[in-house]
């Protein structure tokens, strides 16, 4: 069993009806920028506490009572390895200290991409996917005999057939703020931030199926706080393109029953840029996907107290590092870019996520493999927009 490289996030509603195509929202295959706010980076540090693993894909989330969440996938050795688990960080601060991370997930191969989500309810959702990526001989450890033996053991642990049982996208939940947590269960679609909360009370978790049908990409929804998900409507393919090479998709509501996706493409036509896809009945369809002009990815996507919509993407060309750009017409158009890190040293980083606070100031956070280390780390930025 061979193992997607990407995963996706996307929306949809509360409805349970999965639909036909929508008509698509945007003439042509132009992409219109505006001129970029100004903005104001206050801070950038390293805040991992465990620098001598390896730091990947996490996701922030502010909880109503103002707590800072990070997740990620922690305890590596490298980008690959069968070492990976969930675990979470909590900030009473905005983010100018984190709490010593809590391991949620470890399972007997690599647990990966973390989303995390407070819904409506109070209730705290935690989500990953495992892979055994690590098995194949592109990956498997080299040269070293210590390391070898180490990822050799690591993986006997479990028979192969248990292993491949074990595959999957899952989902962890608490009811008491995270005081406890269930054990994990399956929800059927992945994307490296996870679920969303729509104005409705439902949540809507946009991604793609990894290990089972044709890896459809479109969204999943649960009435039930989380508890469980069905399938509730698939993304279209643009013409010429092979839908499996849509990953990592997220979505925000932009109003009440609009939703915009953004979509990690590679498909030759656009590669290495963010598509976007448009629903204006609460997710039952969607657009075509479109180019918006942003060479980046993944795309996670916030709304503004004011209104406004941000999308935060790693950039992994010169200038290495992460951008945000502002939508202030629900997603029709985006700014230029805004750098809130331009200092990477390569393409082994990204993934940001961004909350506001009460403030109106704003915390981004991403992974980032940084110059003198083979392991890398969660870097974060504090920053505020000045126009």
């Amino acid at each position: 069993m061979t193992e997607p490289t990407r995963r996706d996030v996307l929306a949809t509603s509360c409805s349970l009806v999965a639909g036909g195509l929508a008509p698509a929202l945007f003439a042509g295959d132009s992409a219109a920028t505006t001129k970029a706010p100004g903005f104001r980076v206050e801070e950038t540090r390293v805040i991992s506490h465990l620098v001598h693993r390896y730091h990947g894909w996490p996701t922030l989330a502010r909880r109503k009572n103002g707590q800072l969440l990070l997740v990620c996938s922690g305890g590596r050795e490298s980008h690959v390895c069968p070492f990976g688990r969930v675990e979470l960080m909590r900030s009473d601060n905005g983010g100018l200290s984190w709490s010593w991370p809590q391991t949620l997930i470890d399972t007997a191969i690599d647990d990966r991409d973390a989303g995390v989500l407070e819904t409506p309810r109070g209730s705290l959702l935690v989500t990953t996917f495992t892979s055994l990526a690590f098995e194949q001989p592109a990956y498997f450890a080299k040269s070293d005999k210590q390391k070898i033996a180490r990822w050799i053991a690591a993986r006997d642990r479990m028979p192969e057939a248990t292993r491949k049982k074990m595959l999957g996208e899952w989902i962890v939940r608490s009811t008491d703020g995270g005081q406890s947590w269930s054990a994990p269960s399956r929800c059927g679609v992945n994307s490296p931030h996870g679920p969303i909360a729509l104005s409705d009370g439902c949540l809507l978790y946009a991604g793609k199926e990894l290990y089972h049908g044709t890896n459809r990409i479109g969204a999943a929804v649960s009435v039930d706080d989380g508890v469980t998900w069905k399938w509730s409507g698939t993304i279209p393919t643009r013409p010429g393109d092979d839908h499996r090479q849509y990953h990592e998709l997220h979505v925000v509501e932009a109003k009440p029953g609009k939703l915009i996706a953004h979509i990690r493409n590679h498909n030759p036509r656009h590669a290495g840029e963010t598509l976007q896809s448009e629903s204006v009945d609460g997710g039952r369809t969607w657009s075509t996907p479109h180019h918006i002009g942003v060479w980046g990815l993944p795309s996670h996507l916030l709304k503004l107290a004011d209104g406004r919509l941000l999308m935060s993407y790693g950039h992994r060309r010169k200038p290495f590092g992460n951008q945000v750009r502002i939508s202030d017409d629900a997603g029709a158009t985006w700014s230029e870019a805004l750098g809130i890190s331009e200092d990477g040293i390569g393409g082994d980083l990204g993934y940001p996520s961004t909350v506001q606070l009460d403030n109106g100031h704003l915390v981004t956070a991403w992974y980032e493999k940084m110059k003198g280390s083979s392991l890398a780390v969660l870097r974060q930025a504090r920053w505020r927009l000045t126009g």
